[in-house]
């Protein structure tokens, strides 16, 4: 049984469960609003990735009970086979539309859209480059595929750049960014990016998992708040977050769609996404479109719960967007803090190493738009309470 040795041998969760502070897995009760059911208690849920409050909207909901009504509860088979419906058609005409791309092709998950896209696209003899910090899809995807990975300094382009002249211009290479940085909510450079990717001919993919139905005019993402829609190639997208559903998509250009269609092992040899799943995508794209305001609410908290940690002391790093990280440094101090706000009735995401780098451990925390200003000063009280005590502040 040498194979489990490393099972035997992992204590660190147990260690952790009997001292009290562990943190993962969780159980939530009820529905994920701006607060939820967490351990048998009702919580202020800072925790979340539904940025538009969408997961528990009456219309969602109708669809997606209608959705199985009508095509039942699954598909039982990939979309290279039995697996496609006019549902999954139907999302892919009204994201492509919505991006303004040519076309759009839909995964079963935001972890294999990236997957079976980079790995399709990146063969041997070709470059993916890709940012330190992006997400750990991406990672596996340029892992999965054939070409060799080259990874530039966090947000630097100048390092992008001395990665792109070595390349040469002959030499095919994919450039992929995330638009939003998961755990610091900071944004990629992206007008320096593109401009480098369009000197040294580079393909260009941006991950834009946290960044739809949240940054542009139109919730279109990174490139619309950048007005650089025509400059990025490759749009990826999760469902996940503010599309309070489940699955990924990516939108480009026709005959690239086509290519990953019949070339994406993530894609051909997995079951398509459940109907209900692609009739809450369709519902939600609805309500985007026809509410901005939702958008609206969501960086007014944004901007009150980013402004409010700063004042009393915080460190939230290089936050620009929803997701506000409180960096506190040292592992254990942040589990410390994380138990006491959680005991206290805010649930937040605890994030060290390898999720961040060595010694920036931090609590993630993430509003949603339909918080009140009740909740967050609520939230913002016990923060002070919390960082008083551990003498994070004075």
């Amino acid at each position: 049984m040498k194979l489990l040795e490393k099972c035997r041998n992992f204590t660190e969760a147990a260690i952790a469960r009997e001292q009290g502070w562990y943190p993962y897995f969780k159980v939530v009760e009820s529905q994920q609003g701006p607060e939820a059911t967490v351990d048998g208690r009702q919580m202020v849920m800072l925790g979340s990735n539904n940025y538009l409050g969408l997961t528990d909207h009456p219309k969602v909901k109708e669809a997606t009970i209608n959705a199985v009504k009508v095509f039942g509860t699954g598909c039982t088979g990939s979309r290279y086979l039995n697996g496609t419906l006019s549902l999954h058609e139907e999302a892919e005409l009204r994201l492509a539309k919505f991006m303004q791309r040519d076309s759009a092709l839909l995964f079963s998950t935001g972890y294999q859209t990236n997957l079976g896209t980079i790995s399709a696209l990146v063969g041997k003899g070709e470059f993916v480059i890709t940012d330190r910090q992006d997400h750990a899809s991406i990672v596996d995807g340029c892992r999965l595929s054939f070409g060799k990975t080259l990874k530039f300094r966090h947000n630097d382009a100048p390092d992008l750049e001395r990665i792109l002249q070595h390349l040469g211009p002959d030499t095919g290479k994919l450039v992929v960014v995330d638009g939003v940085f998961s755990m610091e909510g900071s944004l990629a450079r992206l007008p320096e990016i593109v401009q480098l990717c369009k000197t040294h001919q580079a393909v260009l993919m941006v991950d834009d998992a946290h960044s739809l139905g949240v940054l542009g005019d139109n919730g279109r993402g990174t490139a619309e708040h950048f007005a650089l829609e025509h400059s990025v190639d490759i749009v990826m997208g999760t469902f996940s977050k503010s599309f309070a559903s489940m699955g990924g998509f990516i939108a480009t250009d026709l005959q690239t769609i086509d290519y990953i269609k019949h070339h994406s092992r993530p894609l051909i040899f997995s079951a398509s996404m459940a109907p209900a799943t692609v009739a809450t995508v369709l519902a939600a794209l609805d309500i985007m479109e026809q509410e901005p305001e939702r958008r609206e609410r969501l960086w007014h908290n944004a901007e009150y719960w980013r402004h409010g940690l700063q004042e009393l002391g915080f460190n939230t790093g290089h936050s620009e967007t929803p997701i506000v990280p409180v960096i506190l440094g040292e592992d254990m101090l942040t589990f410390q803090f994380w138990k006491a706000l959680f005991d206290q009735g805010i649930f937040t995401n605890p994030a060290v190493s390898p999720a961040v780098a060595p010694g920036s451990a931090l609590l993630r925390t993430s509003v949603i738009a339909t918080h009140t200003q009740a909740h967050l000063d609520r939230a913002l009280d016990t923060f002070w309470q919390v960082g008083q005590a551990l003498q994070v502040i004075s």
